[in-house]
């Protein structure tokens, strides 16, 4: 199976605006479609409810093979906010779940997580809340991550997981340019790091450090905002594949996709033998 997982950073800016950025986009997104996974995981889709009739027929021209769900962010969370999609190739016929874990504030509303369910495993996507400017989210965030991380283990429980997403962590410093400097921002607290290693503690592979143990310079996201972070390459690894420990052995590959010159998320593949 061949599966990619993208934070895309606006679904509707993808589909129907008409920067240049929206342009970059779009390309990534043919790009994706020409490589033609079973499942294509989407983060911070943004979109306001469903998804509209121009949505759909942009999704239609580019996805012809797929069918699609959504989760979108609803009151009591603020709208046009988070929300995830999967597309999923029609020959497939997932059970799809929208769970919620019991989270602070508004998290289980901002349409953070979807599952589908086959018959012999599980795919799950997360957007994992941010800690947030000053950490003003920190200590919701790891409510959120204890709780996460019980779902996840129970899921594994009955079949094996093979979970992506945007986790919002760093987990060592080999994942980011900068850990000297970069000890207290949002994403790579020692709260942050610590309640990722839980995660893969309780039976979970990062399939592209098990395959890639020591390797330096391979980032997932690029600060939009700095205009040089891609030309130097000084991002972030924060975008995983995770998998059951039991099916780790099954990896064939798990990398990201190129983007060009696009900043932001990059795609993350995983190719599984199952």
């Amino acid at each position: 199976m061949k599966l990619i997982s993208w934070n895309i950073d606006s679904l509707n800016a993808a589909l129907t605006g008409t920067s240049e950025r929206a342009g970059e986009t779009r390309a990534v997104l043919k790009k994706i479609a020409a490589a033609a996974p079973d499942v294509f995981a989407i983060q911070e889709t943004k979109l306001r409810t469903d998804p509209t009739k121009k949505h759909r027929e942009a999704l239609a021209e580019i996805f012809p093979d797929y069918e699609y769900v959504w989760r979108s962010s609803e009151e009591p969370a603020r709208k046009s906010y988070a929300g995830t999609m999967y597309l999923y190739k029609k020959d497939y016929q997932p059970k799809v779940t929208y769970p919620t874990i019991g989270a602070p504030s508004t998290m289980d509303q901002e349409g953070r997580i979807i599952t589908l369910e086959f018959p012999d495993f599980y795919v799950t996507e997360v957007y994992t809340p941010n800690s947030g400017n000053g950490l003003k989210r920190l200590a919701e965030r790891q409510i959120w991550d204890d709780k996460y991380r019980e779902y996840l283990t129970e899921l594994s429980k009955n079949k094996p997981v093979m979970a992506s997403g945007d986790f919002n962590v760093a987990h060592e410093p080999i994942d980011l340019a900068h850990p000297n400097s970069n000890h207290h921002s949002a994403g790579f607290t020692d709260e942050e790091r610590e309640h990722f290693t839980k995660l893969l503690a309780a039976g979970f592979t990062d399939s592209f450090r098990k395959l890639y143990p020591d390797k330096a310079g391979a980032y997932s996201w690029w600060a939009q905002r700095a205009i040089t972070s891609k030309q130097n390459n000084s991002g972030w690894r924060i975008d995983y594949w995770l998998v059951s420990d039991r099916i780790a052995d099954k990896i064939q590959e798990s990398t990201m996709v190129d983007t060009g010159k696009r900043r932001d998320h990059a795609p993350i593949e995983l190719q599984i033998d199952l």
